[in-house]
């Protein structure tokens, strides 16, 4: 059940990643790299290679898959996995159980909500419309089609600035440790969730301040968090 903190917390705002965190997006990914594989002839990767490929930019795991650095192919790469993504990959997807709650609780009791993707922000905004959590977001911000802000640190700071939100006021919630590590070094807090793409052992290293076992446990774990110092505090 979720619940929340009888003391009422003063609310947060919160970076939400989106595949592995708020939807499994895997069968439209793996399916998508495979097309774009094939088109290539390169070799079709085992599944738990194309799960590593949630969450990550996709140039970086298709110059992984590809065994290069070569920026050419890589793109070719990616237009080969758009023709079948843009038509019925985005779609492929399904809301993990227990986030369309945990996403009404943290609205109604005033936490501010952004979606912080590495996912290209045409598919991100068609992906939480599609599920209706276009409502409860305040904004969807993720990567060009051409790779501006495939860096989830650059990502985070670019919501920062445009929103002009203090960092420290902020938590990235995200299932990889490119999500904990751009919420550090962006001076926000991060909370790892472990019903995603990434193990406990990744977001520990990663340095996550807090990790949520399953969305039902998120509100109370958001709650536990220790508030961070003001800015400027010693």
């Amino acid at each position: 059940m979720i619940g929340c903190n009888p003391t009422m917390p003063a609310p947060r705002t919160l970076l939400l990643d989106l595949d592995g965190t708020l939807t499994d997006n895997f069968e439209g990914i793996a399916r998508s790299i495979r097309h774009a594989l094939s088109a290539l002839g390169a070799p079709e990767p085992d599944a738990a290679t194309l799960r590593q490929c949630v969450g990550p930019p996709l140039r970086h795991s298709f110059a992984r898959l590809l065994a290069t650095d070569d920026a050419a192919q890589i793109e070719v790469a990616i237009g080969h996995y758009r023709e079948r993504f843009a038509n019925v990959g985005w779609s492929e997807n399904v809301v993990y159980r227990g986030i369309d709650e945990v996403v009404t609780a943290l609205a109604a009791r005033g936490d501010t909500l952004y979606l912080c993707t590495s996912k290209p922000q045409p598919y991100a905004e068609k992906i939480v419309a599609r599920f209706g959590f276009l409502p409860y977001l305040s904004g969807v911000y993720g990567a060009d089609l051409a790779g501006t802000l495939d860096d989830k640190a650059e990502l985070v700071a670019h919501l920062l600035a445009r929103e002009r939100l203090a960092a420290n006021a902020c938590v990235m919630i995200g299932d990889r440790e490119h999500d904990v590590r751009a919420a550090r070094a962006n001076g926000a807090q991060a909370i790892g969730v472990l019903w995603g793409y990434g193990s406990r052992a990744e977001l520990e290293r990663a340095g996550a301040h807090a990790l949520a076992a399953a969305p039902d446990a998120l509100v109370g774990v958001l709650d536990a968090l220790a508030a961070p110092a003001p800015a400027g505090a010693p």
